[in-house]
């Protein structure tokens, strides 16, 4: 976490441009049933781990001090960091009504942050129109981050879109951070999260919603992961 902050404090110093995907369990099967997002987390500036899954392999491979990068905690650590920069976010994603609440929250922990512009997106593509709308607002509000709470595949993709359309220098994904910060979702226990089950609570949670992600996609992870530490089979990166 500590590095990934300060890797991305000296991109917004030298005015870089990149996007970060904080990807798990769920966007590693979706990048290997999906080359183009396959391709879209390569292209990342960072792809970074939102899971104790995809820690513990980390470790397996000989990176003893891989550490989870959990999207809600990030974007608050960030958000503290940035606060005495002067750095300007803008919050694209949720529900509706669920920007503007983050907003107000993020505001109130952070009196001295700056937020300068929201937008909620329909579920569906953006029309030409809608595009040009929110390209605007960005322009106006000349945002150094944005932050994306869009689902796995649909924020990584967006961001891969439109990194250099945007007048802007980063733009970090970061899924559920939007509704967990916005007190819209209780996040899992700690407990929970560092033993790998936080999966398991957002399942009960939301099992009508959630259950093909979980129930498809662990047990996969688990036969590819397998096969790849016993060198029976080796998976392309590109």
């Amino acid at each position: 976490m500590e590095e990934a902050l300060k890797i991305l404090e000296q991109l917004l110093r030298e005015d870089g441009k990149g996007f970060v995907c904080l990807t798990g369990v769920h966007g590693i099967m979706e990048a290997r049933r999906d080359r183009s997002l396959l391709q879209t987390l390569n292209r990342a500036f960072l792809c970074l781990p939102d899971g104790m899954p995809t820690v513990w392999v980390g470790h397996l491979q000989g990176h003893r001090s891989m550490r989870r990068v959990y999207g809600p905690d990030f974007m608050l650590q960030f958000c503290a960091r940035s606060e005495m920069r002067g750095d300007r976010h803008f919050l694209y994603g949720g529900n509706r009504g669920v920007a503007e609440k983050l907003k107000d929250r993020l505001e109130a922990i952070f009196p001295f942050i700056k937020i300068v512009g929201t937008y909620t997106p329909p579920f569906r593509k953006l029309t030409a129109d809608e595009e040009s709308e929110l390209a605007g607002l960005i322009d106006r509000s000349s945002p150094d981050v944005i932050w994306v709470g869009l689902s796995t595949p649909k924020q990584e993709r967006f961001m891969a879109q439109h990194v250099d359309r945007f007048n802007t220098k980063l733009l970090i994904g970061v899924g559920a951070a939007f509704d967990i910060n916005a007190g819209l979702l209780r996040d899992a226990p700690d407990w929970v999260k560092s033993c790998g089950l936080q999966w398991l609570d957002r399942l009960l949670r939301e099992p009508r919603r959630l259950w093909k992600r979980y129930l498809q996609n662990n047990p996969s992870f688990l036969i590819n992961i397998t096969l790849q530490i016993s060198g029976i089979r080796r998976f392309k990166l590109d």
